[in-house]
């Protein structure tokens, strides 16, 4: 196959954007919008939904072919940066909370700064065991 493609495909977050603005389309659609297709010697176009569907995943930073941890358990490793999804919440992840010793339950007071976050959990004497 030869890529005649105009444009070169999209990967990371321009192309989470781009998909994000194309809701409305089929995932064909999409792909091929974001340059994920090729055509051939006789002229049919054929998208690459393989390799659009693994830019995303690798997009979203998820690991498929990492080694696994020591415990036998796979999984991504904490990245200490977070997502305003979609609903407009932040997902504070079971990795962090697991790093925190946090259990179901435990509240935390917002403080919001300029350009930060601050967690601090109530009910204890450490006041800086959460922060973000």
């Amino acid at each position: 196959m030869v890529n005649n493609s105009s444009i070169e495909a999209l990967t990371g977050k321009t192309l989470l954007k781009k998909v994000k603005e194309l809701e409305h389309l089929s995932r064909e659609e999409k792909a091929k919008t974001c340059g994920y297709y090729t055509v051939t010697k006789k002229g049919v176009t054929r998208v690459n939904m393989m390799k659009f569907l693994n830019a995303l995943i690798e997009a979203e930073g998820i690991q498929i072919d990492s080694a696994q941890a020591g415990n036998g358990r796979g999984g991504r490793s904490a990245s200490y940066r977070i997502t305003v999804q979609s609903n407009g919440n932040l997902l504070i992840g079971s990795a962090y909370t697991k790093q925190m010793g946090l259990q179901p339950g435990d509240e935390f007071e917002i403080s919001l700064g300029r350009k930060h976050i601050r967690l601090t959990q109530l009910g204890t004497g450490d006041e800086d065991k959460a922060e973000n």
